[in-house]
């Protein structure tokens, strides 16, 4: 079964996001669960964590089928060390978030080196900020996200994701999710048949499909190999619509949360139909 929706609002609340993905049809869909361009924002209340529950209980959205986002803020990678342990403390209280909403996956982009350090360092200090929050946390999963390679941010080839994997000491508790668009836009083809098998073999090679956790399913603005972040509306970029169907008709998805982060929010309900209907 597939489980497609959006990265949807939790404005005024954390509760809301459950209203706000029924509305567009979705059965998963990705929230902050807090401000993503602040560091600090003020606790979770227990009354909005038992709204969150139970509206997901009544909308029949499963927990596993949330993908949380951390702040843009956070650089698990960062080579300063007071920027680095504010990025850890960050990134624990989106864990520890995360585990008060019952939550199971918090996806995050693993870091930048900003041209200070060697990029292996960079990867060694996203694998080791990863064991300092697993190691305080429990029953949440750190989901790495592939990165466009924008500037000097990390993760964008599946050999990068793979290395911080190799350093995470508990692997039960890390996984991916791969972003159509970042995959496109750093370098791996997906717009024929051809090319979307060449790439998933790679992915299973070098990563393994035994920790895909989820899909952020975008089409790309930018061109193949340009490392540029732009994402598109399901069919209308540089990807086109082969992909999409090839993904919907692919059981390597199922049981997964597939989700939106297409620019035009009005158009989610339609996407999500659309993409059902392959």
């Amino acid at each position: 079964m597939k489980f497609i929706g959006a990265h949807v609002s939790a404005g005024g609340g954390v509760e809301n996001a459950p209203l706000n993905a029924k509305e567009i049809g979705a059965n998963a869909f990705a929230l902050f669960t807090k401000n993503q361009r602040q560091w600090n924002s003020p606790p979770l209340t227990a009354k909005s964590i038992a709204d969150f529950t139970a509206n997901c209980e009544k909308f029949g959205f499963l927990k596993e089928m949330i993908l949380p986002h951390d702040s843009y803020l956070i650089n698990l990678g960062h080579p300063e060390e007071e920027p680095l342990a504010k990025s850890r403390e960050a990134f624990l209280d989106e864990m520890q978030r995360c585990e008060q909403l019952g939550l199971k996956l918090l996806n995050f982009h693993p870091g930048s080196h900003l041209q200070k350090i060697d990029p292996s360092k960079c990867l060694s200090l996203i694998a080791e900020s990863i064991n300092l929050v697993l190691d305080k946390t429990k029953g949440v999963t750190a989901v790495i996200e592939n990165t466009a390679g924008q500037g000097s941010n990390m993760g964008y080839v599946f050999e990068q994701i793979a290395e911080i994997i190799s350093q995470v000491e508990d692997k039960s508790r890390v996984g991916v999710c791969i972003d159509t668009c970042h995959t496109f836009t750093s370098g791996y083809d997906l717009r024929t048949e051809e090319a979307y098998n060449h790439t998933w073999n790679k992915f299973g090679e070098v990563i393994g499909f035994n920790y895909l956790r989820g899909i952020h399913l975008n089409d790309s603005k930018k061109e193949l190999g340009s490392r540029v972040d732009r994402h598109d509306s399901v069919g209308q970029g540089l990807i086109g619509i082969e992909m999409f169907k090839l993904i919907m008709k692919d059981d390597r998805f199922n049981n997964l949360p597939i989700i939106l982060e297409t620019p035009d929010e009005t158009l989610w309900s339609e996407e999500i139909k659309l993409l059902r209907s392959f």
